[in-house]
């Protein structure tokens, strides 16, 4: 059973990030073949800024090692050192209808976001069919906002299948449900488009600053609190023992809990959960060259997969 993930360099990671997709990535590794990338390409859509760009596809990798992914357990890339994806990204555009991505919802969104419309954004989900397809990819973990990419990933293999011939194992999308959406501190979904996100590898002032402001009602400290309508234990429950959260969860139900205290015990269990992911990272940034080992000989093991991909399509599609 081959997994695919991947993860845009767009910055600092925050806990979204973290549950949503990184988490679920790490233990993919520990039940299947994990094909995981930095998928630097996509973030050339909005991103136009070199040395950022070049900045964070070093920092992804770096997080990413730090937080559990290990190049022995898995095949771990840069995807721009795989250029097997962008030429597969053509073949497939010349089977993917307009209409299937005029109905892709990131670029309705960016629409209405008033970001302006490029070919990149708009045939984005071509090259994420690529990404997938290319690997022959049997499952794909995303979140629920994700699930459709994965469906029109599904309908250019299709596609491509009846057009040419079978070249394409069809994938399917692997969603958590309950950790799909994470609220922000906002309530929001956790996005850096919102600015409501928690960094993982922020100063312990920064990331205390961010959960003392998690938005609260005016309930009184003394006053009973419905724990399931509570952002901070929203957040909680999802990285505490099962035993403190429901501690935290009878605390507000009883009163006499207030919203200071449970943004306290909050920051402690983050901070604590991810101390040991924070050693692992400043030990891979003082140690650049062996970062870019793993780079290189992941860029190796994944072109090795690709160029089975791409010798059956090129024949099919009549490429000598």
């Amino acid at each position: 059973m081959r997994i695919l993930s991947g993860i845009k360099p767009s910055g600092t990671l925050h806990i979204g990030n973290y549950l949503g997709m990184i988490r679920p990535m790490v233990e993919s590794q520990e039940r299947g073949e994990l094909f995981c990338f930095i998928a630097n390409l996509h973030s050339l859509t909005t991103l136009f800024d070199g040395p950022k760009m070049a900045r964070y596809s070093r920092d992804a990798l770096i997080d990413m090692m730090a937080l559990g992914i290990d190049p022995k357990k898995s095949v771990f890339w840069l995807q721009s050192d795989v250029p097997e994806v962008t030429e597969l990204t053509w073949y497939l555009s010349n089977v993917t209808p307009v209409g299937l991505l005029e109905r892709s919802h990131a670029y309705k969104d960016s629409q209405a976001k008033g970001i302006p419309a490029n070919n990149g954004l708009f045939s984005y989900p071509v090259l994420m069919a690529a990404d997938i397809l290319l690997f022959q990819s049997n499952f794909v973990p995303v979140g629920k906002d994700q699930k459709q990419h994965i469906e029109i990933a599904r309908d250019v293999a299709i596609k491509f299948n009846s057009t040419y011939g079978e070249a394409f194992t069809i994938p399917e999308p692997e969603i958590t449900e309950e950790i799909a959406i994470i609220p922000g501190i906002n309530g929001q979904k956790m996005s850096k488009s919102y600015d409501n996100t928690i960094e993982i590898f922020a100063t312990e002032k920064a990331v205390r600053k961010k959960i003392m402001s998690i938005v609260t009602d005016a309930t009184p400290v003394e006053a009973p609190k419905d724990p399931d309508q509570s952002i901070i234990y929203s957040i909680y429950k999802l990285f505490a023992a099962k035993e403190k959260s429901l501690e935290m969860a009878q605390r507000f139900q009883e009163g006499g809990y207030g919203y200071g205290d449970a943004k306290k015990e909050l920051f402690e269990t983050l901070w604590n959960y991810f101390q040991p992911f924070r050693q692992k990272r400043e030990e891979l940034a003082a140690n650049l060259d062996y970062v870019e080992e793993v780079r290189r000989q992941g860029a190796a093991k994944a072109r090795e997969a690709a160029a089975v991909t791409m010798k059956k399509v090129r024949e099919l599609v009549g490429v000598i």
